[in-house]
């Protein structure tokens, strides 16, 4: 995929860059048995209390589901389209099965109109096949990669992601994560081969503000332009520094330096932690 570079006929075309969407199937509009109400919440949870902040607005999107589990087996599928989902940055592909089920996967790089996969131990180590780690070749690179098997991939799904298996033992398989985190995953979860596509997707400048409204996302606010009040970087005469040794939170809490992982359980499968040196 090439970045679409605009001509700078305004400040906010200036440095600009866009997708020419030349891997996507022209004149495929998505199947209506797989789309579904996006209801738009603007960062609130179920008691209305906002917990992701700077959310809000953006055009209006239906979701695609998107078959995370694979759990088809042993039954091939022709890749029919690709095409652009508005609720990831990668790309998906729309797969029609041998049985006349239709689903969407995220795509992988390399995969083509045509292409048939398959998931399940019988599948080959092909691009967009899904199997059990136990099943994948250490060296591998993987993406969609479950925690829990059955439970549908969790990790790894972005555009241009990859991880990498390292080794298997004990029931166990070592992945490298993009982040760099080395963490152990239960042999029997599922995980698709290859680099989930749209890897230029870094690339993309949006140039203005309002693109970024577009996407639903709100402006967020210099802790130290507020005041006192308001965050406890503010106040001061003229542009003052925070007035403490390292940066807080909008609630007081350390933002820096600080450990936030709270979930104790699964810290014995971690490795290494993302950013650690090795």
């Amino acid at each position: 995929m090439a970045v679409k570079v605009y001509k700078p006929t305004s400040a906010g075309r200036r440095g600009m860059t866009g997708y020419n969407f030349e891997e996507l199937t022209k004149g495929v509009k998505p199947e209506k048995s797989l789309l579904t109400e996006l209801k738009k919440r603007g960062g609130r949870n179920n008691t209305g209390r906002v917990t992701v902040r700077h959310r809000g607005g953006g055009h209006k999107r239906r979701y695609r589901i998107i078959d995370f589990k694979r759990n088809k087996l042993g039954i091939p599928a022709e890749v029919v389209s690709i095409e652009y989902d508005p609720n990831r940055s990668a790309r998906i592909a729309k797969l029609l099965y041998e049985d006349g089920e239709k689903r969407y996967i995220i795509a992988p790089l390399g995969l083509k109109v045509g292409m048939t996969v398959m998931n399940g131990p019988d599948a080959e180590l092909t691009v967009g096949n899904a199997l059990r780690l136990q099943d994948i070749p250490v060296g591998q690179m993987v993406h969609n990669i479950e925690l829990q098997p059955g439970r549908g991939g969790q990790m790894v799904r972005s555009a241009g992601t990859s991880a990498q298996l390292l080794a298997k033992e004990g029931g166990y398989a070592v992945i490298r994560l993009p982040s760099g985190e080395m963490r152990r995953v239960h042999d029997q979860c599922m995980a698709t081969i290859g680099q989930v596509g749209n890897t230029d997707h870094s690339n993309i400048k949006l140039g203005k503000a309002g693109r970024r409204r577009w996407l639903g996302w709100r402006p967020a606010v210099r802790g130290s332009a507020m005041d006192p009040k308001s965050h406890p970087h503010g106040g001061g005469e003229g542009r003052s520094p925070i007035g403490m040794p390292g940066p807080k939170t909008p609630w007081g809490k350390p933002a820096r330096g600080v450990p936030t992982r709270t979930n104790k359980v699964t810290q014995k499968y971690i490795i290494r932690r993302r950013g650690k040196r090795r």
